[in-house]
């Protein structure tokens, strides 16, 4: 709890700063939300990392393969990358390359979970 407290405090204090720097200077607005944007994905790397252990012990025991598993942690990452991107464009008065950036995460999304589709179609097909 004290973590999104932390995060929020700083997202909060960044945002704050941008609001009063941007009407001088959108660009430097921008990268200071850039920069407060980075710094927050790093401080919550850890949390992430033991995600990424947690599902792989969890693949382990459940005798997963790496193409079940992959495809959803590529597509989580995925989702979170254009969510952040997509955010970036819109604040800098761009939704065009917003929307474009939200298609390309889509494709890319759904090309990373064809391993996983192909897996389920095996298992039908080996059913039937």
């Amino acid at each position: 709890m004290s973590d999104i407290i932390k995060v929020a405090a700083a997202a909060v204090a960044a945002a704050l700063c941008a609001v009063v720097v941007r009407r001088q200077s959108p660009e430097i607005a921008l990268a200071l939300g850039v920069g407060a944007c980075a710094l927050i994905v790093l401080y919550c790397s850890g949390a992430l990392t033991a995600v990424m252990e947690l599902a792989d012990k969890l693949a382990q025991i459940g005798n997963l393969s790496a193409q079940v598993v992959e495809p959803v942690i590529k597509t989580a990452g995925i989702a979170i990358v254009t969510r952040l991107a997509a955010d970036f464009c819109k604040d800098a008065q761009e939704g065009g390359l917003a929307s474009a950036v939200e298609l390309a995460g889509t494709a890319l999304a759904l090309a990373a979970a064809l391993p996983l589709m192909s897996a389920v179609l095996d298992v039908l097909t080996r059913l039937l």
